[in-house]
């Protein structure tokens, strides 16, 4: 089989070449009980007819064939360093990789160094910024130590922010961790040297399908991504923004009707989770649990003072007293806000009143009922 492997490499890290492709080449000749040095030994009228193979791409497979040799030393380095090569055909292979991303997208090779079973156990992913809020690394602690005591692997691409947290809080509850590189499983010495006791324990699962010795890159930190949410069971979203990796990833969940569970927000909070959750996320509270609408509504409709920072809670207290623009107050208050920032905090304030007009101007509610009943008294 390890002669085998260098055959696997070739195919599997063509340029250009698609991921479908590539899985349709390795169905084919599972249909005809070939095996991958059988296709490479194959002629080009072969793969023109029996391949779907387009004349263009002919001269990438015979490069593929140059360059056997050097991927037999890889190979040996790469097994003789301790890591595992896992070709999706595989009965190590993930299955849950496998009909989460299908022939389209799942990766027809992958690189490991670990406890390889870990990819058979109920998982989960917990994503978000790498800027997160201290609430949302409070919520991912919450769902990875729930994850932990119910057995379930925690998935994680091991950036900084929610992916790091969910990594490390799994791991301090006693559970399971997959780490999902960025870059070739062989160029992450350090990491190795972190959690060189958990991979050993069989806690920590190294992942990659990068080539082994490709560094990190952001194209390679983007296209990772699929296979964060492809490992897992179900997907928890402590943060998002209205673009990027994890904004894409969930719509793309949504899309192809995954599970995925979106920490309701609080009322003055700026991301793109109550977004994500009117396209069809499933909102859960701090703790994980699924929340209902009235639920939300309910949450939403108490924002203690503790939830507002100095300059928010002047801002409030200042229009108790009066009827004033975002200007006004702004001169007033001292405060290094933009006129932007005032009217759109306040838009979102539950006790403030709009009063419409130019320029536009804001008042609270409590001292409308006090006007009143000054008048009538």
């Amino acid at each position: 089989m390890d002669k085998e492997l260098a055959y696997w490499l070739a195919l599997a890290h063509l340029p250009t070449v698609r991921t479908k492709k590539k899985n349709e080449i390795i169905v084919k000749l599972f249909e005809e009980q070939k095996t991958i040095s059988d296709f490479f030994h194959s002629d080009k009228n072969d793969w023109l007819n029996n391949y779907d193979i387009a004349k263009d791409e002919i001269f990438l497979f015979e490069k593929a064939i140059n360059e056997l040799s050097n991927y037999s030393f890889m190979v040996e380095d790469i097994l003789e360093q301790g890591y595992s090569i896992i070709p999706i055909t595989s009965s190590d292979y993930s299955p849950i990789l496998k009909k989460n991303l299908g022939r389209t997208f799942a990766p027809p090779l992958i690189y490991t160094k670990g406890n390889k079973n870990i990819m058979k156990e109920p998982s989960i992913a917990i994503v978000g910024s790498r800027k997160a809020d201290k609430i949302s690394l409070e919520f991912t602690d919450n769902i990875a130590k729930k994850a932990s005591k119910e057995h379930k692997v925690v998935v994680s691409g091991f950036a900084k922010g929610v992916d790091k947290q969910a990594l490390d809080s799994a791991l301090k509850y006693k559970g399971k961790g997959i780490i999902v590189l960025p870059q070739g499983i062989a160029t992450f010495e350090s990491g190795f040297k972190k959690y060189y006791k958990q991979v050993i324990e069989g806690n920590v699962l190294i992942l990659s399908t990068f080539f082994p010795k490709a560094p990190w890159s952001v194209e390679f930190a983007m296209s990772r991504n699929p296979i964060i949410y492809g490992l897992a069971n179900d997907i928890y979203v402590a943060q998002s923004s209205s673009k990027g990796g994890t904004w894409s990833g969930v719509v793309d969940g949504l899309r192809k009707g995954r599970n995925i569970y979106v920490r309701s927000p609080n009322l003055n909070e700026k991301n793109a989770n109550n977004l994500l959750i009117q396209q069809g996320a499933i909102p859960v509270s701090l703790d994980g649990e699924k929340l209902t609408h009235e639920q939300i509504e309910s949450l939403n409709s108490i924002v203690s003072k503790s939830d507002l920072n100095s300059d928010e809670k002047k801002i409030i207290e200042f229009l108790k007293k009066g009827v004033y623009t975002s200007k006004k107050i702004i001169d007033t208050l001292k405060i290094n806000w933009t006129s932007i920032r005032v009217t759109s905090f306040l838009k979102e304030q539950k006790d403030i009143i709009t009063v419409e007009g130019k320029p536009m101007k804001f008042t609270h509610k409590d001292r409308t009922i006090q006007a009143q009943k000054t008048l009538f008294e």
